[in-house]
């Protein structure tokens, strides 16, 4: 995210300084293809050895507690974070499963919007197009027996097969293959669309409601931090994309009204280092490894703190609330 010697470290907030520290950065001298250099993991807190360590002595660091409760899974709470939860394992295998299905094949699914959205419009079915290898292309007007019979003009870009007779132009041109959109898919929005270029949620865009199954799963999740009695009602999500070396910078989830109510996060796929901080940047921020199945709450003056995702190998993240 940050190159090395642009910007001199006394100049870095510490949050920066964090990034840097867990990027992945490849050795430039290495003759092996993209081999990463090391990084140094020692600081970086293993909630799975805490609860292994708990589960056989009863005992956890200091600062760190396992929640009691009429939970179906365990529930970490920080001292020095109030508000923040962290849930190690909250999803099964066959769940992890499920989602990543459909997070990969009924999530980027138009109404839901996607980053692709602002240069092709909606695209149907990509993760389909891209296993059978097809081609989005720009409808030009040229004159109809020119394009195969099989090949739709009802958008401006659509997805062909490679034997359709259509004139392509190239990479960055008129044509890009399906398999190439699949691998830039870096968002989409379940529920309300969220508008990154005015940085709110628009309800006047088309949207279909989260999934009821989703539903039920974060209302469950979001138990430990609400009031007793009290409903998390999730109205949308984010869904991120990642690829092994890419990172999510420290932000602020900030663009809801309510901010007494908790976001619910759902990390898929491969391990991650999530960072924690304060509401400054200034602030040293704590490390820890994120792994598929983790699930992360953030209510209260957690939802006020700095965090960002960062590693060697980044999941699918899916931000709910």
């Amino acid at each position: 995210m940050y190159g090395d010697g642009l910007i001199n470290d006394v100049d870095r907030t510490a949050f920066r300084k964090a990034e840097k520290k867990y990027k992945l950065y490849y050795d430039q001298n290495s003759k092996k293809k993209k081999q990463p250099r090391p990084v140094d993991l020692s600081d970086v807190v293993n909630f799975k050895s805490i609860m292994d360590t708990f589960n056989r002595t009863r005992e956890t660091p200091s600062g760190v507690h396992v929640l009691e409760g009429d939970f179906d899974f365990p529930v970490i709470r920080l001292d020095n974070h109030p508000g923040f939860y962290f849930i190690p394992g909250a999803l099964s295998i066959e769940q992890q499963g499920q989602w990543i299905r459909e997070s990969l094949l009924s999530f980027p699914q138009p109404p839901n919007r996607t980053n692709h959205n602002a240069h092709y419009g909606p695209l149907q079915d990509l993760f389909a197009a891209a296993g059978d290898e097809k081609i989005l292309v720009e409808v030009e007007d040229s004159p109809e027996e020119s394009v195969s019979p099989n090949c739709s003009q009802a958008q401006r870009w659509n997805f062909i097969d490679k034997m359709c007779n259509v004139s392509l132009k190239g990479y960055g041109g008129n044509s890009i293959m399906a398999s190439v959109l699949l691998r830039k898919l870096r968002w989409s929005t379940l529920g309300l669309q969220f508008d990154w270029s005015k940085r709110n949620y628009d309800i006047t865009l088309p949207h279909n409601k989260i999934p009821s199954e989703l539903c039920k799963l974060v209302k469950k999740l979001a138990v430990p931090a609400l009031p007793t009695g009290e409903e998390f009602k999730p109205e949308a999500a984010i869904v991120n994309y990642f690829a092994s070396g890419d990172t999510l910078g420290g932000h602020l989830d900030d663009m809801e009204l309510d901010w007494s109510k908790p976001i619910v996060s759902m990390s898929l796929g491969c391990k991650a280092i999530f960072l924690l901080g304060g509401k400054s940047k200034d602030d040293e921020p704590l490390a820890m490894f994120l792994r598929s199945g983790d699930v992360v709450l953030m209510a209260g003056e957690a939802r006020e703190c700095f965090h960002g995702k960062h590693g060697i190998l980044c999941p699918i993240f899916c931000n709910i609330v």
